[in-house]
């Protein structure tokens, strides 16, 4: 029997927020950063990823500036505070259901997100997910230097994230297929990976999103 892949894009699907953008308000809140610069600088990358205009590399590049000499050591001591005031309450009720109703059928959970692997990881720990997708970051002697390692994760790039992975699991015990998985997102920069999984789920969608799932007969849910 094969098993069903559910694939989970987490800022504003699983959280009621944006993980990325409310990174930079943290650091805002730390004083690790000048106010009103980054937040003007943070609210545009953030427009123009609601767009489908955004330059990732740029944007990831400002996310981690601030924390470019911190130790590994640092950089997850400044994490558990994000955690603990940020993303905890953000996490939705509901969506923590719908991972733990895909667990108890013996569905693979992944997250797959464009957001940074350094912001993603513990969220993921956190939702009880082990396979995170994300886009991943180049660190060299312990520190982040501010580049993407590899494929960004954001829209075409998370077929190949997933194609990827999918090839290097391909001999283990479980036969997974992105043809026969579910994936649920809010966003329409997902629709390319949205139209090639068997069965797409529209979340509390943006209006883009939502014009297509709508034209397409997609499922169209809120875990708000």
């Amino acid at each position: 029997m094969t098993a069903r892949l559910a694939l989970f894009d987490l800022d504003n699907t699983l959280l009621g927020g944006d993980s990325d953008h409310a990174w930079g308000e943290f650091l805002i809140s730390q004083d690790l950063v000048d106010e009103t610069s980054h937040r003007a600088t943070n609210d545009r990358f953030y427009q123009q990823y609601l767009d489908g205009e955004l330059d990732i590399d740029a944007y990831v590049r400002f996310t981690v500036s601030p924390i470019l000499g911190y130790s590994g050591e640092q950089r997850a001591a400044l994490h558990a505070d994000f955690m603990n005031e940020v993303i905890e309450p953000m996490i939705l009720k509901k969506g923590r259901a719908l991972v733990e109703q895909h667990q108890s059928h013996g569905d693979v959970c992944v997250i797959i997100t464009a957001t940074n692997s350094f912001i993603t990881a513990p969220i993921a720990k956190s939702l009880g997910i082990e396979t995170l997708l994300a886009t991943d970051l180049e660190i060299v002697n312990d520190r982040i230097t501010g580049k993407i390692n590899g494929v960004p994760c954001y829209q075409d790039g998370k077929v190949k994230k997933l194609s990827d992975w999918l090839g290097e699991i391909r001999a283990s015990t479980k036969n997974l297929r992105m043809e026969s998985a579910t994936f649920y997102t809010d966003s329409i920069n997902d629709l390319a990976l949205m139209e090639v999984v068997a069965e797409p789920v529209a979340v509390d969608p943006d209006s883009s999103l939502e014009r297509v799932a709508m034209t397409k007969q997609w499922q169209i849910i809120s875990l708000r």
